[in-house]
């Protein structure tokens, strides 16, 4: 499957009414769902597609039968100059060698936040990954980036072959007190730099 031109179709609307949802976490990481709960909530609830992007880790992809509806997917703590980063990665081959490198080596790195912060990836050398890997990387929740010029640093993200921006994102929870920039800028950042728009809900809770 063609994942980049299929997310490509997605509108906000997918993704307000519950049609779409790119951004999910299960016990495989730091969330409180099991992986095939999830999809099973999903189905029965009519989503078209969803995404479970754990933290660091594919193992729920390796170890479970994935419907077509199911996106393979995965969040990654990186760097990228001075600024913490989560990079969301939609489209993989989980087996890519080159993709394997980055994932975690133990459950801590999961789920643990102050583990995860000291991370050694580096967004240019894993958005190559993802790529060679068959998939799109995507900037999770750019709101929260604490970058004085989110422009710039998207910009130069996607000189580095940045994809797309979560740009229907509801900013809940610790997201919504530490946010630095708008929803509706990442909106508008999207736009003019032409990067793919993508949503999520970061689901943490048992259910959809």
């Amino acid at each position: 499957m063609q994942y980049k031109d299929l997310i490509k179709t997605f509108t906000e609307a997918d993704y307000a009414e519950n049609r779409v949802n790119l951004h999910i976490h299960t016990n495989y990481s730091d969330g409180c769902a099991d992986f095939n709960d999830i999809i099973s909530q999903a189905q029965e609830k009519g989503f078209r597609y969803i995404a479970i992007a754990d933290h660091n880790t594919m193992k729920g992809y390796e170890e479970n039968s994935i419907p077509q509806s199911v996106i393979p997917a995965v969040e990654f703590d990186c760097w990228h100059g001075y600024v913490f980063m989560h990079l969301l990665a939609y489209g993989v081959d989980f087996y890519n060698k080159e993709l394997q490198k980055f994932f975690a080596k133990t459950k801590k790195e999961t789920e643990l936040d102050i583990i995860r912060f000291f991370t050694s990836r580096r967004a240019p050398e894993l958005i190559r990954a993802i790529h060679n890997a068959g998939g799109i990387a995507v900037l999770a929740h750019p709101a929260c980036c604490w970058c004085l010029s989110l422009e710039r640093f998207i910009n130069d993200l996607k000189k580095h072959g940045l994809d797309g921006v979560e740009a229907f994102y509801p900013y809940e929870r610790h997201r919504g007190i530490i946010k630095f920039h708008s929803r509706e800028t990442v909106k508008e950042l999207a736009d003019k730099l032409e990067l793919i728009k993508t949503g999520g809900t970061d689901l943490h809770s048992a259910c959809l």
